[in-house]
């Protein structure tokens, strides 16, 4: 049996394919030579019942152009050039990845890539700011560990709400079809799985959700059959704070992956430490067991080999660093912040003092135990958020039974009340929007039950005309849409969006769209609401925090109202991240607080966290975390508040003690101090600094050899106006190809026509072309196939001839098709074989027996030569036949440019591996004997003289 090494020719089922590497002695894995992935075929060639093979496959070899048959015009050798190039999937540099993805990577977000191909197992915390793309750093070394064949499986653990997201991003973007592990999905997927087979075993790229797979029944499957690389998004929601909480479980799912010694661990958040420096610790010990051990200060000499140590696995940027990085513009948003105010009228301000004093009443009773109290603190924290919020929260709030009154403990209430009330750092947004309920006693006959349903019919007679809040906020959100802003409106609690969602409906003009989303929706509902208002122009979204974490919304809205404040300016940070980060159209985003001038609640919050955060992020450009010492944050609240005298209280004033606010502001002084020298260490400037010495003229080999954004819109432009399509505008583009050939439209899959765009983000209902979307994939595909089948008619021919004005002499340019073996091995140390392609281009004067061969960079700019007159086809076909009939004397200097292309791209992987200081597992590259020779140019000065 004859036997096909891995980039061969080979004919069958008449036409020739690219035997790949997945093949084996009797299944060959072929791509059609000049198809798509999409049309990868497998041919048994073992021998059937009559002993001989099951089909016949022969060797093939790539034929020089036909002069007769082949000539196109001038625009052939470009379209030619760039069909081939952007059809490319393996390419053949040190990256792998960026063949195969449908985004283009700005030079900063090659950093954690480049950190990643010298670390063994891959252990790295992406800790860059919010908005700057880490979703797309941490995908880019997914794809590119799967891409080199050292992964074969890979998991995304995140919070549910955000699963959807990733999937999407996974299959847009990079190409990746993920399975969703939810709790409503498992049962199906487990269905699919032969016996004994787990889901992560039957699916090798799976979104996970991270509290759904900590459970214990859950939590063993996934020990067993994880993938060898997972990536952990919101990874602060995963640090060990000391508890028993969700986040004690979801630590102790991943202190046990990192147990086995190879498997790969990313970690992404923008927030990786809550001020805590024992919190950020444990994170960081999940990349390297050493690092729970650290100093808290790193600074010195003395500390010089843990902070080079630590810089290997930590990547933490600010905007500033990256805004031209490589010379490459990366514009952000300005982010503008104001404060807007409103006062409480009487009647809300009666019924603020009657709450308080519930409040007072029960929080100072020591008659009952310690358990009680703490319920009856929690209960009164929550319902002063709630009457903060909304007479429709306050009402719900005073109508429920406080949800940690069930604890059976001091200390599992405390859980259960820092979860409900504080905004922890340390958990997800997800389910934090429901009302907390007040209160502890269960009779709906008690006296205690009585009076707050009494205080919740008040509340509800508030609702509307007597809510000051909810006027003013109206009368300003609907100023900000009459000026053309797009706001979201962020509020803590759902009875609260639904309230505020209702007033704006009614307020607004009816040409503006207004739509509420909170936690009680499924993930997929919430998305789906979000992706219908882009379909209207006016738009206002009304959410809880349920859409503060993850979620990017910079497409859709430019402005973020904070109809209620946070508790944690984190959470703030968060919430305005959505619309403040790369991608964003406007120039500039707005962020409005809004607080109740004399409302104690948010006096408080305001001038103790909100304030002073703001300050620390205008000082560093970046935000810090509060030290969330909850006991101190507790008591700044219960000095300020609670256990003020009633007398006090009713001036409504904040001139609280000082002390416990005096603690905290150390606390939060000294967590300053330790991220501006966090921020320093782990800028990365010695690895750029090695990025901008040698990679990037990596980066640029590599687009030059796959093409960018440009190189595709200039493609597909000149493409669909060659096969007859009608294209008007400009970005977007209006493309109509019902005049193209049927040939052409199915290799699209358009029939009619479509919306265009090469860049940014693309509206509803246009499509968002790069070099991997199917209508170019498919453009590439049908261009280079009707070129290389001279049975059908198409745009790019693989000869011609063109007088131009761009040369003095006769220049004969070859494009050519090279391929490469990369051989190296994996962790098992097992060979692995690997196919490249790139594409040459070779110009000579002179005849082929005695060429004078011009520098390669001299090749390309013949490639945009513009015609300056006609050349006859009977002469073209002859320049063409000189070139033809001495091509053997040209065949050794391609070879020779595909030996020196092998080695430079073997120097390239060894290059990036010397930068990246790591263990390299390439062994060699070798070139494919066989180089084909897709066109033949000759380009004509315009002076006849010399031609000749």
């Amino acid at each position: 049996m004859t036997s096909f090494a891995v980039g061969s020719l080979v004919r069958a089922r008449g036409r020739e394919w690219v035997v790949l590497p997945e093949s084996e002695p009797e299944l060959l894995v072929l791509r059609p030579l000049g198809g798509t992935e999409d049309e990868i075929t497998g041919i048994y060639v073992g021998k059937g019942a009559d002993g001989k093979p099951f089909e016949a496959v022969q060797s093939a070899t790539f034929a020089l152009p036909d002069p007769a048959r082949d000539l196109g015009n001038h625009l052939s050798s470009g379209l030619l050039r760039d069909a081939v190039r952007l059809g490319f999937r393996s390419a053949a540099g040190p990256f792998r990845s960026l063949a195969r993805i449908a985004v283009e990577p700005r030079p900063y977000q090659l950093v954690p890539l480049l950190m990643a191909l010298k670390l063994d197992p891959v252990r790295l915390l992406i800790a860059d700011d919010v908005g700057v793309g880490k979703t797309v750093e941490a995908c880019l070394i997914a794809r590119e560990l799967l891409d080199r064949g050292e992964v074969q499986r890979m998991a995304v653990l995140c919070p549910p709400h955000l699963a959807e997201q990733w999937q999407k991003a996974l299959r847009e973007q990079f190409h990746l079809d993920a399975a969703l592990v939810l709790s409503g999905t498992v049962a199906r997927l487990e269905r699919d799985c032969a016996g004994g087979q787990s889901v992560f075993e039957r699916h090798h790229v799976t979104v996970v959700s991270t509290d759904y797979i900590k459970q214990e029944r859950r939590r063993h499957e996934f020990l067993r059959t994880a993938p060898e690389l997972v990536l952990v998004d919101e990874a602060h929601t995963c640090a060990d704070g000391g508890g028993k909480g969700a986040a004690q479980q979801r630590h102790a799912l991943l202190q046990e992956l990192v147990k086995d010694p190879t498997r790969h661990l990313l970690l992404i958040t923008a927030t990786p430490h809550s001020g805590k420096p024992e919190t950020f610790r444990s994170l960081l010990a999940l990349l390297d067991p050493g690092f729970a051990a650290l100093p808290e200060d790193l600074g010195g000499e003395v500390n010089r080999k843990h902070r080079e140590a630590l810089a290997r696995h930590l990547v933490q940027r600010r905007r500033g660093d990256i805004l031209a990085y490589q010379g490459a513009a990366t514009r952000f948003p300005r982010r503008v912040t104001a404060e807007e105010h409103y006062g409480l009228r009487p009647d809300y301000r009666r019924f603020f003092d009657r709450v308080l004093s519930y409040c007072r009443e029960t929080v100072r009773d020591t008659s009952v135990d310690r358990r009680r109290q703490r319920v009856r603190w929690w209960s009164a924290l929550a319902l002063l958020r709630s009457i903060a919020s909304s007479p429709a929260a306050a009402a719900a709030t005073l109508r429920n039974r406080s949800g940690a009154a069930d604890a059976e403990s001091d200390r599992d209430v405390d859980e259960a009340g820092r979860r409900a009330v504080l905004d922890l750092d340390d958990e997800s947004a997800e389910g934090i929007d429901v009302v907390p309920g007040a209160g502890e006693d269960e009779d709906e006959g008690s006296a205690e039950r009585r009076r707050l349903r009494d205080l919740a019919r008040e509340a509800e007679q508030l609702a509307g005309k007597g809510d000051a809040k909810l006027e003013r906020a109206t009368e300003l959100i609907a100023g900000l849409v009459a000026e053309g802003s797009l706001p979201i409106v962020f509020c803590r609690f759902i009875p609260t969006v639904d309230y505020v969602a209702e007033a704006l409906r009614k307020k607004l003009p009816k040409d503006v769209t207004v739509e509420a989303v909170t936690g009680v929706l499924p993930a997929e509902e919430r998305e789906n609401r979000v992706t219908e208002l882009e379909k209207h122009p006016k738009r206002v979204l009304v959410c809880t925090d349920c859409l503060s974490e993850g979620i990017n919304l910079q497409h859709l809205f430019d402005t973020v109202f904070h109809y209620d404040l946070s508790w944690n300016p984190t959470r703030h940070e968060q919430r305005e991240g959505r619309v403040d980060r790369y991608g964003q159209d406007r120039e500039t985003v707005r962020a409005l607080t809004f607080y109740g001038k004399d409302n104690p609640v948010d006096g408080i919050v305001l001038e103790v966290l909100l304030r002073k955060h703001k300050s620390i992020r205008d000082q560093l450009g970046v935000a810090v975390p509060v030290p969330m010492d909850t006991e101190v944050v507790e008591e700044v609240l219960k000095e300020g508040l609670l256990m003020r005298d009633a007398r006090a209280g009713a001036q409504l004033s904040l001139d609280f003690p000082r002390p416990k606010h005096m603690a905290f502001d150390v606390q939060w002084n000294a967590a300053v101090e330790r991220e501006k020298k966090s921020r320093a260490v782990f800028a990365q400037h010695q690895i750029q600094k090695a990025i901008d010495e040698e990679i990037a003229r990596e980066l640029d080999e590599v687009q030059r050899a796959i093409g960018g954004e440009a190189d595709v819109e200039r493609f597909t432009l000149a493409a669909l106006r060659g096969l007859g399509a009608v294209v008007s505008g400009k970005h977007p583009y209006e493309v109509d190809v019902r005049e193209c050939r049927a040939a052409a439209r199915d290799a699209m899959g358009e029939e009619k026509g479509f919306r265009a765009a090469f860049r940014g983000h693309a509206s509803e209902g246009t499509l968002l072309l790069t070099r991997t979307h199917p209508v170019v994939e498919g453009l590439a595909a049908h261009v280079l196939e009707t070129a290389l089948d001279p049975a059908l008619e198409g745009i790019a021919r693989r000869a011609g001839v063109v007088r131009t004005r761009a040369v003095q002499k006769r220049t004969a340019l070859l494009l050519a098709r090279l391929r490469f073996h990369i051989l190296g091995r994996d962790r098992h140390d097992h060979e692995r074989r690997l196919l490249a392609e790139d594409l040459a281009l070779a110009a000579f004067t002179g005849s082929p027996e005695s060429p004078a061969w011009l520098p390669l960079d001299a090749a390309e700019p013949l490639l945009e030569a513009e015609p300056h007159a006609n050349v006859p086809a009977d002469a073209a076909r002859v320049q063409i036949e000189r070139v033809l009939a001495g091509f053997d004397a040209l065949r050794p200097r391609l070879a020779e440019i595909a030996k020196a292309r092998g080695k430079a791209l073997l120097d390239a992987h060894r290059r990036v591996r010397k930068v990246a200081k790591g263990g390299d597992r390439t062994l060699g590259i070798e070139a494919h004997d066989a180089v084909d020779v897709l066109g033949v140019f000759v380009y004509l000065p315009a002076d006849i003289a010399g031609a000749l």
